[in-house]
């Protein structure tokens, strides 16, 4: 492997591009109705099969912490507003509080987040032909991150792709492939599984400690549109990257791989996760797969949300 035969991986053209949204969007079955998506590949035998994954009772943040400062990946990043500090209060007698705010731009190229099943429209249309800013009987937003109020638990899994190449990270502008996914899975002693949720470590994270930041929402590595026909063949409930799962520079549709899990299969995505606690211990235990709970916030419009995936090893 080098990163110039990666790099060079051939984009869809236009054509080949919706063949491939027509391909995966016909592997979808729930009906008219069906607002979750791809949750639904989380049964509850495959929920309850996910909770055996514990065996140290150690629970691991997936999330990088909150940015506040600005960079070059991150012009806005959140603002946070200390109003009352607890240092105000050193020595004062009786009660008093410390609290503060902050606001957010939950799309961004920095802070962990997870896109709802609205963030995606193609064509006029959001997950499952459903008009972009369509409403339910109820008078709600259709497709909106409320469809996981309920939180998201089951079976994760983590294939690094740096490690099976021998190197820190991919190079922005390198793929990650369905071959790629199949030798990882043999490198690593697993299978990805029905109700999965799939976490692809690219080294995104790692290489911006290493080099700093740059420019990621125009440079960055990611799957290339094809790898998405494993997720369906493996119907896979949940994509996450510490990437944004999308390569770039791309040619032809933007966002390929978000118009493709979200809007064809209904697979929510987790974007800018961060595995640097997670794989050491990974790679210590040779266990690749543990409990996952993602609890979005409960934000009934929203086009996404905040995120602290938790893994459970």
């Amino acid at each position: 492997m080098t990163t110039n035969a990666r790099a060079e991986l051939p984009n869809l053209d236009s054509q080949q591009f919706r063949e491939l949204y027509a391909r995966l969007k016909n592997t979808v079955h729930w009906g008219t109705a069906d607002r979750r998506g791809a949750l639904n590949h989380i049964t509850t035998p495959r929920l309850l099969a996910a909770l055996t994954e514990v065996r140290l009772g150690l629970p691991i943040s997936m999330a990088a912490a909150v940015t506040t400062d600005v960079a070059v990946d991150n012009p806005h990043p959140a603002v946070h507003d200390m109003i009352s500090s607890p240092g105000e209060h050193r020595g004062a007698p009786g009660l008093h509080f410390a609290y503060d705010r902050m606001a957010m731009n939950i799309h961004g190229d920095a802070d962990s987040h997870i896109d709802a099943l609205c963030h995606v429209i193609y064509d006029g249309e959001m997950y499952n032909d459903v008009p972009a800013g369509a409403t339910e009987p109820d008078g709600s937003p259709s497709l909106s991150i409320d469809v996981a109020r309920n939180g998201i638990v089951g079976r994760g899994v983590l294939l690094d792709i740096p490690r099976l190449h021998g190197v820190s990270w991919l190079e922005p502008g390198e793929h990650v492939t369905v071959q790629d996914l199949g030798a990882a899975e043999q490198a690593q002693g697993l299978r990805v599984g029905p109700g999965d949720l799939l976490f692809v470590h690219v080294g995104h994270r790692r290489r911006r400690a290493s080099v700093g930041a740059w420019d990621a929402a125009s440079a960055r590595s990611g799957l290339h549109p094809t790898a998405l026909e494993f997720l369906a063949e493996r119907q896979v409930a949940v994509l996450g990257s510490d990437g944004n799962n999308d390569t770039a520079p791309a040619t032809g549709v933007g966002y390929p791989v978000h118009v493709l899990a979200v809007n064809a299969l209904g697979i929510h995505l987790l974007d800018y996760l961060r595995f640097d606690d997670l794989l050491p211990v990974c790679e210590r235990e040779n266990r690749w797969t543990f409990l996952c709970v993602i609890a979005p916030l409960r934000l009934p419009e929203a086009t996404g949300s905040p995120v602290n995936p938790i893994a459970v090893l």
